[in-house]
């Protein structure tokens, strides 16, 4: 199919609009979702519903005063299991981390709280706690995400955000009501923003005081998404319609 000759989103056939606007859709809906995800992980890293420096500096830092375990019952895993279990597993870890205590006390608990996600079996990323030893190295100081996760995590984000923007970009350079000056900002600002963001990871792995570029890397870039998605679906959809009011008004008089 030929790219449109049309000059600018509202003067687009119906097809190519339809094209466009199921496209936006579903990548705006998918955002949305990926805002909530990050909101039911990184989000409740300090045990509390909403994001905060703390929960930052707990996710690529770590909390360095307890252990990983420690961290994960008091934060995003909070309600997998109830207060008495969850003490009983943070004490055993406090108190050594002892094998034959674990066997005793603690396995029926991961057995039967845990095992469901914490398998091989279950697809998640996640480590697998029918191997013993993930949970011992688990009982160790929380030093937050591993080199390992955050390079595996960069490289998905770098090329999977970069073709998201590359087609919105697309879609939105085809808009006629902003100046020059404004499109070409807004064009660039994901990838300057998303760079940033995947930096600041890395940063606040090494020290925490770096965790406010998160918040500002990945605020600019959701920024900049919601004005190219809200301008796009605009001048497709409701310009046309304006202007033609406008010229029926005109007629009439």
């Amino acid at each position: 199919m030929p790219f449109p000759t049309a000059s600018n989103l509202a003067s687009l056939g119906i097809s190519v609009r339809m094209l466009f606007s199921g496209y936006l859709t579903v990548v705006g809906i998918g955002y949305l979702m990926s805002l909530v995800q990050i909101l039911f992980t990184h989000g409740m890293a300090d045990g509390k519903f909403g994001l905060s420096i703390d929960d930052i500096v707990y996710s690529y830092y770590g909390n360095r005063s307890g252990s990983v375990i420690e961290s994960k019952l008091n934060g995003s895993m909070k309600g997998m299991a109830s207060e008495t279990e969850r003490f009983k597993i943070i004490q055993w870890v406090r108190d050594g981390a002892d094998p034959e205590a674990f066997k005793k006390d603690i396995q029926p608990i991961v057995q039967m709280r845990c095992i469901a996600c914490h398998s091989a079996q279950s697809g998640f990323p996640i480590p697998d706690f029918n191997d013993i030893k993930n949970i011992f190295l688990r009982a160790e100081t929380d030093n937050g995400a591993t080199f390992s996760s955050l390079t595996r995590v960069s490289h998905i984000h770098l090329f999977g955000i970069s073709f998201i923007f590359m087609f919105v970009g697309l879609i939105f350079v085809l808009a006629s009501g902003v100046p020059i000056w404004l499109k070409a900002t807004a064009i660039i600002m994901p990838y300057l923003f998303l760079l940033l963001d995947i930096t600041s990871w890395w940063l606040t792995k090494l020290n925490p005081n770096f965790a406010w570029l998160v918040i500002i890397g990945g605020g600019a870039m959701a920024a900049s998404f919601a004005f190219m998605w809200s301008v796009s679906m605009y001048e497709m959809w409701i310009m046309p319609r304006l202007h033609a009011d406008t010229r029926d008004a005109i007629h009439d008089e």
